[in-house]
């Protein structure tokens, strides 16, 4: 382009000082634009790159959560949890672990569409994160009832026993019927029996087992499945598959077997030491109470 004309030229031909400085500032602002967009496309090169590490980080985390977490034998889930008690007080462990399970509940079952929440039982460890769980649940907006057939006569459960009751949750003294569950309630939670099981079901908890495999409500079991083998999962065709799974700590062997859609990882109270001895692989909780697995 010809942007200054021989009439720019000075007596001698030389350009002049005024036409020089008009000639810098064309040429400049000329490459401008150039410059700028070269700007802009560094820039979303970068947020490209960004997003990529992410996706990859991402996939890594995914990977270590479903393919590298170590799965527990009874022994080796027993043998942890006496660890476990010498570092913390049962209590704490089972605020923790009710907490997580409230939290997985209100993942997949949100309180908009699954409020009301039976909240079955057991007279062990994983009765007393139920009764944790239901006092969370009545918290995060839920219409939770009890259901706990026989109470473990301890200070620690009579305790999680009257803080459902402060917090005006019901607690049923019969068991009810797969229909009459199905009419009253939106979602079942499982505490009834913990990686201490062995088969077959005492007679005194039959009708509650075969209550949950009868209904049609969805079963959201803490820990094991009630009924289950703690290493080989069903024991027969009849034994219900829950909708959710939360492991606790680490997941137990039968959870191998678990064909439901929703299987979450809970209990963020593990210290390093005992991962190590364990070899148990727990993928990063961050700022999550429950990890999806």
């Amino acid at each position: 382009m010809r942007l200054i004309s021989s009439q720019c030229l000075g007596w001698n031909g030389c350009i002049p000082r005024t036409c020089q400085l008009l000639w810098r500032t064309i040429n400049t602002q000329s490459r401008l634009p150039f410059a700028h967009f070269a700007f802009i496309e560094k820039q979303q090169q970068q947020r490209q790159n960004q997003k990529q590490q992410l996706k990859r980080h991402l996939s890594l985390q995914q990977s270590c959560s479903t393919n590298m977490v170590k799965y527990l034998t009874q022994k080796e889930a027993i043998d942890l949890d006496i660890d476990l008690f010498d570092t913390f007080h049962v209590g704490q462990l089972m605020e923790l672990a009710g907490l997580s399970c409230a939290d997985a509940v209100a993942e997949c079952f949100p309180a908009q569409t699954h409020p009301r929440v039976l909240v079955v039982c057991g007279p062990g460890n994983n009765g007393g994160d139920g009764l944790v769980c239901a006092r969370h649940l009545s918290l995060m907006g839920y219409q939770p009832t009890v259901y706990y057939p026989k109470p473990t006569l301890m200070a620690l459960y009579e305790n999680l026993t009257n803080q459902c009751h402060h917090m005006e949750i019901p607690n049923i003294k019969k068991c009810p019927s797969a229909a009459a569950a199905e009419e009253d309630y939106d979602l079942i939670l499982d505490a009834l029996f913990g990686f201490g099981f062995k088969p077959p079901v005492r007679e005194n908890f039959v009708p509650l087992v075969k209550m949950m495999q009868q209904t049609k409500l969805p079963i959201a079991s803490v820990d094991i499945p009630s009924g289950w083998d703690v290493e080989k999962g069903k024991q027969s065709e009849s034994d219900f598959q829950p909708q959710l799974l939360i492991s606790l700590t680490a997941p137990k062997l039968c959870a191998k077997h678990f064909k439901g859609e929703h299987h979450y990882l809970g209990g963020r109270f593990v210290p390093p030491a005992l991962q190590r001895k364990y070899e148990l692989n727990l993928p990063a909780y961050g700022a999550k109470l429950v990890i999806r697995l």
